[in-house]
Protein backbone atom coordinates (compact mmCIF):
# COMPACT_ATOMS: atom_id res chain seq x y z
CA UNK A 1 0.00 0.00 0.00
CA UNK A 2 1.15 3.48 -0.50
CA UNK A 3 1.78 6.27 2.05
CA UNK A 4 -1.27 8.24 0.33
CA UNK A 5 -3.50 5.04 0.07
CA UNK A 6 -2.30 4.49 3.93
CA UNK A 7 -3.54 8.20 4.52
CA UNK A 8 -6.80 7.67 2.83
CA UNK A 9 -7.49 4.58 4.89
CA UNK A 10 -6.81 7.19 8.30
CA UNK A 11 -9.21 9.40 6.73
CA UNK A 12 -11.64 7.08 6.06
CA UNK A 13 -11.63 5.73 9.72
CA UNK A 14 -11.37 9.18 11.00
CA UNK A 15 -15.09 9.79 9.37
CA UNK A 16 -14.54 11.76 6.59
CA UNK A 17 -15.21 10.87 2.67
CA UNK A 18 -12.81 9.47 0.80
CA UNK A 19 -13.33 9.47 -2.91
CA UNK A 20 -12.21 5.97 -4.56
CA UNK A 21 -11.19 4.15 -1.17
CA UNK A 22 -10.08 0.59 -2.83
CA UNK A 23 -10.92 -2.43 -1.24
CA UNK A 24 -7.50 -3.19 0.30
CA UNK A 25 -6.56 -0.12 1.41
CA UNK A 26 -9.07 -0.99 5.06
CA UNK A 27 -6.24 -3.39 5.96
CA UNK A 28 -3.79 -1.20 7.85
CA UNK A 29 0.12 -2.68 7.77
CA UNK A 30 3.23 -2.31 9.61
CA UNK A 31 5.30 0.25 7.28
CA UNK A 32 6.38 3.67 9.13
CA UNK A 33 4.23 6.14 7.54
CA UNK A 34 5.75 9.46 8.78
CA UNK A 35 9.43 9.09 10.35
CA UNK A 36 9.44 12.63 11.91
CA UNK A 37 6.20 11.53 13.83
CA UNK A 38 7.29 8.21 14.91
CA UNK A 39 10.96 9.86 16.27
CA UNK A 40 8.62 12.16 18.30
CA UNK A 41 6.28 8.84 19.81
CA UNK A 42 9.50 7.41 20.34
CA UNK A 43 11.29 10.40 22.23
CA UNK A 44 7.81 11.01 24.07
CA UNK A 45 7.46 7.05 25.14
CA UNK A 46 11.11 7.04 26.30
CA UNK A 47 10.54 10.13 28.67
CA UNK A 48 7.77 7.92 30.40
CA UNK A 49 9.71 5.14 30.77
CA UNK A 50 6.39 3.24 28.66
CA UNK A 51 6.83 -0.01 27.19
CA UNK A 52 3.60 -1.39 24.81
CA UNK A 53 2.85 -4.32 25.16
CA UNK A 54 2.10 -6.58 22.07
CA UNK A 55 -1.02 -8.37 20.96
CA UNK A 56 1.02 -11.69 21.79
CA UNK A 57 1.27 -10.54 25.48
CA UNK A 58 -2.06 -8.98 25.79
CA UNK A 59 -3.49 -12.62 24.80
CA UNK A 60 -1.30 -14.59 27.18
CA UNK A 61 -1.84 -12.26 29.97
CA UNK A 62 2.21 -10.71 29.67
CA UNK A 63 3.53 -12.92 32.52
CA UNK A 64 6.85 -11.52 31.99
CA UNK A 65 5.09 -7.61 33.66
CA UNK A 66 7.38 -5.97 35.70
CA UNK A 67 7.93 -7.84 39.18
CA UNK A 68 6.74 -4.45 41.29
CA UNK A 69 3.35 -4.57 39.42
CA UNK A 70 1.50 -5.46 42.68
CA UNK A 71 2.25 -1.91 44.49
CA UNK A 72 0.78 -0.09 41.63
CA UNK A 73 -2.30 1.00 41.95
CA UNK A 74 -4.47 -0.74 38.90
CA UNK A 75 -7.14 2.68 39.11
CA UNK A 76 -3.95 5.08 38.38
CA UNK A 77 -3.15 6.66 35.47
CA UNK A 78 0.15 4.97 35.60
CA UNK A 79 2.78 3.49 32.35
CA UNK A 80 2.79 0.24 34.78
CA UNK A 81 -0.80 -0.60 34.07
CA UNK A 82 -0.21 -0.93 30.69
CA UNK A 83 1.06 -4.78 32.28
CA UNK A 84 -2.72 -5.55 33.41
CA UNK A 85 -4.83 -4.65 30.05
CA UNK A 86 -5.60 -8.22 29.34
CA UNK A 87 -8.11 -11.22 31.07
CA UNK A 88 -5.94 -12.62 33.26
CA UNK A 89 -6.60 -9.77 35.97
CA UNK A 90 -7.17 -11.43 39.55
CA UNK A 91 -10.55 -10.04 41.89
CA UNK A 92 -8.05 -7.72 43.53
CA UNK A 93 -6.65 -6.48 40.04
CA UNK A 94 -3.54 -6.85 41.21
CA UNK A 95 -2.33 -10.01 40.80
CA UNK A 96 -2.18 -12.16 37.81
CA UNK A 97 -4.14 -15.11 37.60
CA UNK A 98 -3.07 -18.54 35.71
CA UNK A 99 -6.47 -18.65 34.22
CA UNK A 100 -8.61 -15.92 32.94
CA UNK A 101 -10.92 -14.44 35.52
CA UNK A 102 -15.03 -15.71 35.22
CA UNK A 103 -17.61 -17.32 36.39
CA UNK A 104 -19.38 -20.05 35.34
CA UNK A 105 -23.23 -19.29 36.08
CA UNK A 106 -25.24 -22.67 37.09
CA UNK A 107 -28.84 -23.72 36.54
CA UNK A 108 -30.14 -22.34 39.94
CA UNK A 109 -29.68 -18.77 38.21
CA UNK A 110 -30.30 -19.28 34.84
CA UNK A 111 -32.94 -21.97 34.59
CA UNK A 112 -31.00 -23.65 31.61
CA UNK A 113 -28.70 -26.87 31.86
CA UNK A 114 -25.83 -25.57 29.56
CA UNK A 115 -23.51 -23.91 31.45
CA UNK A 116 -22.71 -20.08 30.58
CA UNK A 117 -19.00 -19.01 31.17
CA UNK A 118 -18.77 -15.29 31.28
CA UNK A 119 -15.32 -13.51 31.17
CA UNK A 120 -14.91 -10.55 33.37
CA UNK A 121 -13.85 -7.19 32.16
CA UNK A 122 -14.83 -4.87 35.24
CA UNK A 123 -10.75 -6.72 36.42
CA UNK A 124 -9.41 -4.17 33.81
CA UNK A 125 -7.51 -1.32 34.87
CA UNK A 126 -8.15 2.11 35.06
CA UNK A 127 -11.30 1.52 33.55
CA UNK A 128 -13.09 -1.67 34.69
CA UNK A 129 -13.78 -2.73 31.59
CA UNK A 130 -12.35 -4.27 28.77
CA UNK A 131 -13.54 -2.03 26.19
CA UNK A 132 -9.90 -0.79 27.22
CA UNK A 133 -8.28 -3.43 24.65
CA UNK A 134 -10.27 -1.70 22.09
CA UNK A 135 -8.61 1.19 22.19
CA UNK A 136 -5.38 0.19 23.11
CA UNK A 137 -5.26 -2.04 19.45
CA UNK A 138 -7.04 1.17 17.87
CA UNK A 139 -4.08 3.70 18.61
CA UNK A 140 -1.13 1.73 19.32
CA UNK A 141 -0.38 0.28 16.05
CA UNK A 142 -0.90 3.75 14.92
CA UNK A 143 1.70 4.74 17.11
CA UNK A 144 4.10 2.15 16.02
CA UNK A 145 4.08 2.98 12.32
CA UNK A 146 4.32 6.60 12.65
CA UNK A 147 0.37 7.26 12.09
CA UNK A 148 -0.69 9.46 15.03
CA UNK A 149 1.85 11.76 16.77
CA UNK A 150 0.91 12.12 20.52
CA UNK A 151 2.71 15.41 20.54
CA UNK A 152 0.79 17.33 18.52
CA UNK A 153 -2.41 15.75 17.62
CA UNK A 154 -5.90 15.01 19.98
CA UNK A 155 -6.82 11.35 19.79
CA UNK A 156 -10.97 11.76 19.70
CA UNK A 157 -12.81 8.73 20.77
CA UNK A 158 -16.55 8.02 19.72
CA UNK A 159 -18.34 6.08 22.13
CA UNK A 160 -21.33 5.42 24.30
CA UNK A 161 -19.39 5.21 27.45
CA UNK A 162 -16.20 2.88 28.28
CA UNK A 163 -14.50 2.78 24.80
CA UNK A 164 -14.18 6.43 25.67
CA UNK A 165 -12.75 5.98 28.61
CA UNK A 166 -10.55 3.44 27.68
CA UNK A 167 -8.96 6.00 25.03
CA UNK A 168 -8.88 8.82 27.80
CA UNK A 169 -6.80 6.35 30.38
CA UNK A 170 -4.48 5.15 27.44
CA UNK A 171 -4.13 9.34 26.29
CA UNK A 172 -3.48 10.29 30.03
CA UNK A 173 -0.87 7.42 30.51
CA UNK A 174 0.92 7.96 26.91
CA UNK A 175 1.18 12.20 27.52
CA UNK A 176 -0.94 12.55 24.45
CA UNK A 177 -5.11 14.58 24.39
CA UNK A 178 -7.80 12.71 24.75
CA UNK A 179 -11.17 13.92 23.52
CA UNK A 180 -14.50 11.90 24.65
CA UNK A 181 -17.39 12.06 22.20
CA UNK A 182 -20.33 10.49 23.45
CA UNK A 183 -24.25 10.96 24.39
CA UNK A 184 -25.09 13.66 26.94
CA UNK A 185 -28.24 10.73 28.37
CA UNK A 186 -25.16 8.66 29.62
CA UNK A 187 -24.78 7.82 32.85
CA UNK A 188 -23.65 10.12 35.32
CA UNK A 189 -21.01 7.50 36.62
CA UNK A 190 -19.28 7.92 33.20
CA UNK A 191 -19.31 11.83 32.78
CA UNK A 192 -17.69 12.04 36.79
CA UNK A 193 -14.92 9.50 35.88
CA UNK A 194 -14.12 11.18 32.68
CA UNK A 195 -14.37 14.62 34.63
CA UNK A 196 -11.10 13.59 36.85
CA UNK A 197 -9.28 11.88 34.34
CA UNK A 198 -8.92 14.64 31.35
CA UNK A 199 -6.65 17.41 31.10
CA UNK A 200 -9.50 19.90 29.65
CA UNK A 201 -12.96 19.99 30.88
CA UNK A 202 -13.50 20.99 26.79
CA UNK A 203 -12.28 17.10 25.50
CA UNK A 204 -15.68 15.88 27.40
CA UNK A 205 -18.40 16.12 24.12
CA UNK A 206 -21.72 15.45 25.02
CA UNK A 207 -23.98 14.86 21.95
CA UNK A 208 -27.45 14.60 21.78
CA UNK A 209 -29.67 11.69 22.65
CA UNK A 210 -28.95 8.56 24.44
CA UNK A 211 -27.54 4.78 23.50
CA UNK A 212 -29.37 4.47 20.41
CA UNK A 213 -27.79 7.90 19.20
CA UNK A 214 -24.51 7.02 17.44
CA UNK A 215 -25.17 8.89 14.27
CA UNK A 216 -25.33 12.03 16.66
CA UNK A 217 -22.03 11.06 17.12
CA UNK A 218 -20.32 10.09 14.15
CA UNK A 219 -21.76 13.51 12.75
CA UNK A 220 -19.76 15.85 15.63
CA UNK A 221 -16.63 13.40 14.86
CA UNK A 222 -17.15 14.95 11.04
CA UNK A 223 -16.75 18.18 12.59
CA UNK A 224 -13.61 17.69 14.92
CA UNK A 225 -11.86 15.62 12.13
CA UNK A 226 -12.08 18.87 9.94
CA UNK A 227 -8.94 19.92 11.78
CA UNK A 228 -6.16 17.98 10.72
CA UNK A 229 -4.92 18.07 14.62
CA UNK A 230 -7.93 16.02 15.56
CA UNK A 231 -7.65 12.04 14.55
CA UNK A 232 -10.79 10.15 14.94
CA UNK A 233 -10.40 6.45 16.33
CA UNK A 234 -13.66 4.95 15.18
CA UNK A 235 -14.53 2.04 17.14
CA UNK A 236 -16.85 0.91 14.88
CA UNK A 237 -14.92 1.33 11.95
CA UNK A 238 -11.51 0.52 13.39
CA UNK A 239 -10.30 -2.78 12.38
CA UNK A 240 -8.18 -3.56 15.28
CA UNK A 241 -10.91 -3.08 17.46
CA UNK A 242 -11.90 -6.41 15.54
CA UNK A 243 -8.09 -7.99 15.36
CA UNK A 244 -7.55 -7.55 19.44
CA UNK A 245 -10.68 -9.15 20.41
CA UNK A 246 -10.14 -12.32 17.96
CA UNK A 247 -6.70 -12.56 18.82
CA UNK A 248 -7.14 -11.88 22.40
CA UNK A 249 -10.40 -11.97 23.77
CA UNK A 250 -11.27 -15.60 21.46
CA UNK A 251 -7.70 -17.32 23.60
CA UNK A 252 -8.88 -16.38 26.77
CA UNK A 253 -12.08 -17.28 26.74
CA UNK A 254 -10.96 -20.68 24.67
CA UNK A 255 -8.68 -20.73 27.81
CA UNK A 256 -11.73 -20.26 30.03
CA UNK A 257 -13.49 -22.81 28.50
CA UNK A 258 -10.64 -25.45 28.20
CA UNK A 259 -10.25 -24.97 32.53
CA UNK A 260 -13.94 -25.95 32.28
CA UNK A 261 -13.81 -29.06 30.17
CA UNK A 262 -10.95 -30.36 32.70
CA UNK A 263 -13.50 -31.12 34.97
CA UNK A 264 -16.41 -32.08 32.29
CA UNK A 265 -14.51 -33.49 29.04
CA UNK A 266 -17.45 -34.41 27.21
CA UNK A 267 -18.21 -30.61 27.17
CA UNK A 268 -18.62 -28.36 24.01
CA UNK A 269 -18.46 -25.02 23.15
CA UNK A 270 -21.69 -24.69 22.01
CA UNK A 271 -21.79 -20.66 21.20
CA UNK A 272 -20.79 -17.50 21.67
CA UNK A 273 -22.83 -14.52 22.89
CA UNK A 274 -22.01 -10.80 22.58
CA UNK A 275 -24.26 -7.62 22.03
CA UNK A 276 -23.70 -5.84 18.92
CA UNK A 277 -22.47 -2.86 20.36
CA UNK A 278 -19.12 -1.98 18.38
CA UNK A 279 -18.98 -5.48 17.40
CA UNK A 280 -15.41 -5.71 18.56
CA UNK A 281 -16.01 -8.13 21.18
CA UNK A 282 -17.80 -10.37 17.82
CA UNK A 283 -14.58 -10.62 16.34
CA UNK A 284 -14.05 -13.50 19.54
CA UNK A 285 -16.47 -15.36 17.95
CA UNK A 286 -14.79 -15.50 14.62
CA UNK A 287 -12.19 -17.10 16.52
CA UNK A 288 -14.36 -19.77 18.45
CA UNK A 289 -16.13 -20.73 15.28
CA UNK A 290 -12.90 -21.41 13.23
CA UNK A 291 -11.62 -23.28 16.54
CA UNK A 292 -14.63 -25.12 17.76
CA UNK A 293 -17.24 -24.66 15.42
CA UNK A 294 -18.70 -22.62 17.64
CA UNK A 295 -22.17 -20.34 16.32
CA UNK A 296 -22.10 -16.69 17.41
CA UNK A 297 -25.24 -15.20 18.47
CA UNK A 298 -25.36 -11.18 18.94
CA UNK A 299 -27.40 -9.46 21.17
CA UNK A 300 -29.33 -6.17 20.94
CA UNK A 301 -32.45 -4.42 22.33
CA UNK A 302 -35.69 -4.89 21.01
CA UNK A 303 -36.42 -1.89 21.78
CA UNK A 304 -34.51 -0.62 18.88
CA UNK A 305 -34.44 -4.19 16.87
CA UNK A 306 -31.81 -3.14 14.16
CA UNK A 307 -30.56 -6.31 12.82
CA UNK A 308 -34.16 -8.38 13.66
CA UNK A 309 -36.08 -6.24 11.44
CA UNK A 310 -34.58 -3.54 10.02
CA UNK A 311 -36.51 -1.42 13.41
CA UNK A 312 -35.31 2.07 15.34
CA UNK A 313 -35.93 3.34 18.81
CA UNK A 314 -34.64 4.37 22.56
CA UNK A 315 -33.68 1.88 24.97
CA UNK A 316 -30.64 1.91 28.53
CA UNK A 317 -28.77 -1.38 28.20
CA UNK A 318 -25.83 1.35 28.27
CA UNK A 319 -22.61 0.52 25.62
CA UNK A 320 -24.15 -1.92 23.06
CA UNK A 321 -25.42 0.89 20.41
CA UNK A 322 -27.30 0.36 17.74
CA UNK A 323 -29.58 1.47 14.48
CA UNK A 324 -26.81 0.71 12.27
CA UNK A 325 -24.26 -2.33 11.44
CA UNK A 326 -20.62 -1.20 12.52
CA UNK A 327 -18.38 -1.74 9.87
CA UNK A 328 -15.96 -4.11 11.29
CA UNK A 329 -18.96 -6.84 12.03
CA UNK A 330 -18.29 -9.79 9.98
CA UNK A 331 -21.90 -10.56 9.64
CA UNK A 332 -21.84 -13.32 7.13
CA UNK A 333 -20.42 -15.30 9.98
CA UNK A 334 -23.11 -14.60 12.27
CA UNK A 335 -25.40 -17.32 13.25
CA UNK A 336 -28.26 -16.22 15.85
CA UNK A 337 -30.01 -12.52 16.51
CA UNK A 338 -31.42 -12.46 19.90
CA UNK A 339 -33.47 -9.35 21.52
CA UNK A 340 -33.22 -8.48 24.70
CA UNK A 341 -35.67 -5.93 26.88
CA UNK A 342 -33.96 -2.85 28.66
CA UNK A 343 -36.55 -3.90 31.21
CA UNK A 344 -35.00 -7.28 32.19
CA UNK A 345 -31.77 -5.55 32.16
CA UNK A 346 -32.57 -2.30 34.14
CA UNK A 347 -34.69 -4.79 37.06
CA UNK A 348 -31.99 -7.10 37.14
CA UNK A 349 -29.37 -4.95 38.12
CA UNK A 350 -31.32 -4.11 41.18
CA UNK A 351 -31.84 -7.89 41.63
CA UNK A 352 -28.41 -8.28 41.49
CA UNK A 353 -26.95 -4.96 43.67
CA UNK A 354 -29.72 -5.12 45.96
CA UNK A 355 -29.33 -6.71 49.66
CA UNK A 356 -32.69 -7.97 49.64
CA UNK A 357 -32.27 -9.02 45.67
CA UNK A 358 -28.94 -10.75 46.59
CA UNK A 359 -30.40 -12.54 49.93
CA UNK A 360 -33.32 -14.27 48.02
CA UNK A 361 -31.06 -15.76 45.36
CA UNK A 362 -28.65 -16.78 47.52
CA UNK A 363 -31.90 -18.59 50.52
CA UNK A 364 -34.68 -19.06 47.59
CA UNK A 365 -32.85 -19.55 44.75
CA UNK A 366 -29.99 -21.54 45.62
CA UNK A 367 -27.20 -19.65 43.52
CA UNK A 368 -23.86 -20.55 45.16
CA UNK A 369 -22.18 -17.49 47.32
CA UNK A 370 -18.92 -17.33 45.86
CA UNK A 371 -21.32 -16.77 42.03
CA UNK A 372 -23.38 -14.26 44.04
CA UNK A 373 -20.44 -12.79 45.28
CA UNK A 374 -19.28 -11.52 41.34
CA UNK A 375 -22.63 -10.25 40.56
CA UNK A 376 -21.12 -6.86 40.91
CA UNK A 377 -18.82 -7.35 38.41
CA UNK A 378 -22.39 -6.83 36.17
CA UNK A 379 -23.24 -3.58 34.33
CA UNK A 380 -26.13 -3.63 31.91
CA UNK A 381 -24.37 -4.82 28.88
CA UNK A 382 -23.71 -8.17 30.77
CA UNK A 383 -26.46 -8.42 32.08
CA UNK A 384 -27.93 -8.13 28.53
CA UNK A 385 -25.67 -10.86 27.29
CA UNK A 386 -26.26 -13.05 30.31
CA UNK A 387 -30.14 -13.12 29.28
CA UNK A 388 -29.25 -13.38 25.36
CA UNK A 389 -26.82 -16.58 26.36
CA UNK A 390 -30.41 -17.89 27.99
CA UNK A 391 -32.46 -17.33 25.56
CA UNK A 392 -29.64 -19.07 23.14
CA UNK A 393 -29.95 -22.21 25.54
CA UNK A 394 -33.30 -22.79 24.96
CA UNK A 395 -33.73 -21.57 21.47
CA UNK A 396 -31.52 -24.03 20.37
CA UNK A 397 -32.13 -26.60 23.37
CA UNK A 398 -28.62 -27.32 24.87
CA UNK A 399 -27.96 -29.16 27.60
CA UNK A 400 -25.36 -29.21 30.16
CA UNK A 401 -22.52 -30.41 27.79
CA UNK A 402 -23.10 -27.66 25.97
CA UNK A 403 -21.31 -24.32 27.53
CA UNK A 404 -21.81 -20.97 26.23
CA UNK A 405 -19.57 -18.19 26.46
CA UNK A 406 -20.12 -14.54 26.99
CA UNK A 407 -18.11 -11.80 28.71
CA UNK A 408 -19.43 -9.20 31.28
CA UNK A 409 -18.26 -5.98 29.87
CA UNK A 410 -18.17 -3.78 32.75
CA UNK A 411 -19.59 -3.84 36.63
CA UNK A 412 -22.28 -2.45 38.51
CA UNK A 413 -20.58 0.65 39.73
CA UNK A 414 -20.61 2.31 35.96
CA UNK A 415 -24.30 2.20 36.75
CA UNK A 416 -25.45 3.10 40.31
CA UNK A 417 -27.22 6.29 39.42
CA UNK A 418 -29.36 4.29 36.73
CA UNK A 419 -30.54 1.58 39.88
CA UNK A 420 -31.22 4.86 41.62
CA UNK A 421 -33.92 5.56 39.08
CA UNK A 422 -34.99 1.77 38.15
CA UNK A 423 -35.80 1.21 42.04
CA UNK A 424 -37.78 4.45 42.27
CA UNK A 425 -39.65 3.90 38.90
CA UNK A 426 -40.08 0.45 38.76
CA UNK A 427 -40.41 -0.14 42.76
CA UNK A 428 -41.61 2.55 44.40
CA UNK A 429 -38.60 3.28 45.88
CA UNK A 430 -38.15 -0.18 47.71
CA UNK A 431 -36.96 -3.82 46.27
CA UNK A 432 -38.67 -6.39 48.43
CA UNK A 433 -38.70 -10.25 48.04
CA UNK A 434 -41.73 -10.49 46.21
CA UNK A 435 -40.19 -8.16 43.82
CA UNK A 436 -37.09 -10.29 43.81
CA UNK A 437 -38.96 -13.29 43.09
CA UNK A 438 -41.09 -11.81 40.34
CA UNK A 439 -38.00 -10.25 38.67
CA UNK A 440 -36.35 -13.70 39.17
CA UNK A 441 -39.10 -15.33 37.40
CA UNK A 442 -39.90 -13.29 34.38
CA UNK A 443 -36.12 -11.93 33.77
CA UNK A 444 -34.31 -15.37 34.41
CA UNK A 445 -36.53 -18.58 34.73
CA UNK A 446 -39.05 -17.41 32.69
CA UNK A 447 -37.07 -15.89 29.70
CA UNK A 448 -37.95 -17.94 26.39
CA UNK A 449 -36.96 -17.56 22.70
CA UNK A 450 -39.43 -14.68 21.59
CA UNK A 451 -37.47 -12.19 19.55
CA UNK A 452 -34.69 -14.43 18.22
CA UNK A 453 -33.93 -15.26 14.50
CA UNK A 454 -31.97 -17.85 13.07
CA UNK A 455 -29.47 -16.43 10.40
CA UNK A 456 -30.08 -17.78 6.87
CA UNK A 457 -28.16 -16.64 4.07
CA UNK A 458 -30.80 -14.13 3.53
CA UNK A 459 -31.49 -12.60 6.43
CA UNK A 460 -26.84 -12.32 6.85
CA UNK A 461 -27.37 -10.77 3.38
CA UNK A 462 -29.87 -8.56 4.98
CA UNK A 463 -28.10 -7.29 7.15
CA UNK A 464 -24.95 -7.20 5.75
CA UNK A 465 -26.64 -4.90 2.80
CA UNK A 466 -28.27 -2.71 5.71
CA UNK A 467 -25.02 -1.54 6.56
CA UNK A 468 -24.48 0.36 3.23
CA UNK A 469 -26.60 3.18 4.47
CA UNK A 470 -24.15 4.09 7.38
CA UNK A 471 -20.77 3.48 5.28
CA UNK A 472 -21.41 4.44 2.00
CA UNK A 473 -24.30 6.77 1.82
CA UNK A 474 -23.37 8.53 5.20
CA UNK A 475 -19.51 7.90 5.72
CA UNK A 476 -18.49 8.18 2.41
CA UNK A 477 -16.67 4.27 2.43
CA UNK A 478 -16.35 3.44 -1.43
CA UNK A 479 -18.65 0.63 -2.83
CA UNK A 480 -15.73 -1.46 -3.22
CA UNK A 481 -14.15 -1.28 -0.17
CA UNK A 482 -17.11 -1.84 1.58
CA UNK A 483 -18.36 -5.15 -0.59
CA UNK A 484 -14.68 -6.42 -0.09
CA UNK A 485 -15.63 -7.49 3.52
CA UNK A 486 -18.47 -10.02 2.10
CA UNK A 487 -15.54 -12.29 1.41
CA UNK A 488 -14.45 -14.86 4.55
CA UNK A 489 -10.22 -13.84 3.09
CA UNK A 490 -10.81 -10.31 4.01
CA UNK A 491 -11.39 -11.32 8.08
CA UNK A 492 -8.53 -14.10 7.45
CA UNK A 493 -5.94 -10.98 6.18
CA UNK A 494 -7.63 -9.06 9.11
CA UNK A 495 -6.49 -11.52 11.52
CA UNK A 496 -2.70 -11.85 10.39
CA UNK A 497 -2.76 -8.87 10.98
CA UNK A 498 -2.07 -8.52 14.83
CA UNK A 499 1.64 -10.48 13.99
CA UNK A 500 2.57 -7.42 11.70
CA UNK A 501 1.48 -4.52 14.16
CA UNK A 502 3.43 -6.92 16.73
CA UNK A 503 6.66 -6.97 14.73
CA UNK A 504 5.80 -2.84 14.35
CA UNK A 505 5.73 -2.30 18.68
CA UNK A 506 8.69 -4.71 18.88
CA UNK A 507 10.42 -2.58 16.54
CA UNK A 508 8.92 0.77 18.22
CA UNK A 509 10.25 -0.70 21.69
CA UNK A 510 13.54 -1.42 20.57
CA UNK A 511 14.17 1.91 19.26
CA UNK A 512 12.85 3.28 22.68
CA UNK A 513 14.80 1.09 24.75
CA UNK A 514 18.22 1.76 22.59
CA UNK A 515 17.80 5.61 22.94
CA UNK A 516 17.49 5.01 26.91
CA UNK A 517 20.90 3.26 26.84
CA UNK A 518 22.82 5.77 24.90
Amino acid sequence: MTLDARADADRLVAGRPVAGLRASELLPGSDILDRRAYERTVRLLRDRAIRLPTFAELATGQPDAPGHLATVDPDAPDPDNLGRIHWYNGRSRRDRIPVPAHVVLPKQMTGVDAPIVVLLGALFPMIHSHKLLAAYACLVPRLATGRFDPTTQRAVWPSTGNYCRGGVALSRVLGCRGVAVLPEGMSEERFRWLEAWVTDPADIVRTPGSESNVREIYERCEELARDPANVVLNQFAEFGNHVVHRVVTGRAIEHAFEAFAERRPSARLAAFVAASGSAGTLGAGDYLKERHGTRIAVAEAVECPTLLRNGFGEHNIQGIGDKHVPLIHNVLNTDFVVGVSDRATDQLSVLANSTAGRAWLADEAGVPDDVIATLELFGLSSLCNVVAAIKTAKHYRLGEDDVIATVATDGAAMYRSEHAKVLRRDFGGEFTDRDASRVFGQHLLGVDDADTLELTLAERTRIFNLGYFTWVEQRGVSIEAFSERARPAFWQDLASLSGEWDEAIGRLNEDVALGATR
